[in-house]
C-alpha cells in the first residue's frame, strides 16, 4: 500500500488548491483521507469535520491559513506523521518549530508541484 496522505483543509470546491492535491494524489495512487469544513466526497475520498483519528498516516498537506491551525497542532502531533507540508500562504513558523520540537519533519513546498516533478 502506498503512504498515507492527511489533507487538512481539503474543499468540496473543485477550483480550490486543495480540492486539486486529493484528485492528483489519487491519480498518483496515493491512500488520501481529508479533513475539511463542510462533509463530502471529492474523488472517492470522504471529507471529515471532525478530528478523526487516523491510523498510519505519513504525510499531512496543509491547507489552512495559520490563524486556522492552532486547533490542530496537538491533533497532528498524536497522529505522528513523517512530514507535514506547508503549502503557499499556510507557513506558520510557530507551528513547524512545535512539529520540530516533536521530531515532525516539515517542508515548506507545493504539494501540486511536488506531484508534477515526481518529488512528493
Amino acid at each position: 500500500m502506498s503512504k498515507q496522505t492527511l489533507v487538512i483543509g481539503a474543499s468540496l470546491n473543485e477550483s480550490r488548491y486543495s480540492n486539486i492535491a486529493i484528485h492528483k494524489l489519487k491519480a498518483n495512487n496515493y491512500h488520501v483521507e481529508a479533513i475539511g469544513l463542510k462533509k463530502g466526497i471529492v474523488s472517492n475520498v470522504v471529507v471529515n469535520t471532525e478530528k478523526k483519528v487516523f491510523e498510519n498516516i505519513d504525510t499531512i498537506t496543509m491547507y489552512l491559513s495559520p490563524i486556522n491551525q492552532k486547533q490542530f497542532y496537538n491533533y497532528i502531533v498524536d497522529l505522528n506523521p513523517s512530514r507535514v507540508i506547508f503549502n503557499p500562504g499556510t507557513v506558520n513558523e510557530e507551528f513547524i518549530n512545535f512539529l520540530k520540537k516533536n521530531k515532525i519533519s516539515t517542508e515548506i513546498a507545493c504539494t501540486l508541484v511536488l506531484l508534477s516533478t515526481n518529488q512528493y
